[in-house]
């Protein structure tokens, strides 16, 4: 008996502990977005860093992207064009493709894209600076690691998040137009017709929102995890492991606020 009572002692500090822990992280990452936000005044002193950042998560990710949004708008259209058929109501594949990707999965995929490319890179790259104490010899230099690491990635993400998810809802849209026009001859011209009617600018700007929210995200968890990495290279590969994981579970779980929240 007592020793089913240790433990429980036990399981309920381990649990404690891991409490603890995610809200001292969920302190520090609010505590590091603030700061980088106050560094953000002195954006056009460092546009050296801030540009090639943005290169790197704009045109760098564009042949990934455009791969993905093609094939989801192909998957996407033959999907529910098969269900549509079966009323007669094929030419209005174009509306539900659009506005799909428009509002959930074109922010989504986009996010899952940066993360799983530029967002472990940026974990991977802090972290091995930090293990090699290249951050403490910028501290010693009177370098602040926010203004001169972490603010133009952070800038970076949420410029580069919105037109990347505006060039993935094209490119998934169109390559639906592919698909209904090959598969249910649903003409061109018409597919762009029910685009229009439907597809509305709030719907855009939902979904633009939400990119840069996970811009804030995926930026900041990445930057976090990257900065607070101690021990050797062991260390490198996990922080980075448990930065995409949190990024992922982060962009999920706040798509689903967000999206709760306009609903109502």
């Amino acid at each position: 008996m007592k020793k089913k009572a240790r433990n429980i002692d036990k399981f309920f500090i381990f649990l404690g502990e891991r409490l603890l822990e995610f809200f001292q992280s969920v302190g520090e990452m609010l505590l590091l977005l603030a700061e980088t936000i106050l560094w953000c005044r002195v954006v056009f002193k460092n546009l050296d860093k801030v540009l090639p950042q943005m290169g790197k998560m704009g045109a760098d990710t564009l042949p990934i992207a455009s791969l993905t949004a093609v094939f989801v708008g192909f998957v996407l259209a033959l999907q529910t064009g098969v269900a549509l058929q079966q009323f007669g109501q094929e030419e209005n594949i174009g509306a539900i493709v659009s506005i799909s990707m428009a509002r959930e999965l074109g922010p989504v995929l986009t996010a899952i894209l940066v993360i799983g490319r530029i967002g472990a890179a940026i974990t991977a790259e802090i972290a091995t600076m930090s293990v090699s104490e290249e951050i403490d010899a910028l501290r010693t230099l009177s370098i602040n690691p926010v203004r001169y690491l972490v603010m133009p990635r952070f800038l970076a993400c949420i410029t580069m998040m919105p037109v990347l998810v505006i060039y993935v809802d094209g490119i998934g849209t169109f390559g639906g137009a592919a698909v209904a026009k090959a598969y249910f001859k649903v003409p061109f011209l018409t597919y762009v017709d029910n685009v229009a009617e439907y597809l509305e600018f709030e719907d855009i700007a939902k979904g633009l929102v939400k990119a840069a929210i996970f811009g804030v995200i995926t930026s900041i968890v990445s930057c976090y995890k990257g900065l607070v990495t101690t021990g050797g290279p062991g260390e490198v590969g996990l922080a980075t492991t448990n930065s995409v994981v949190l990024s992922f579970v982060s962009v999920y779980v706040s798509n689903y606020f967000i999206t709760r929240l306009w609903l109502e």
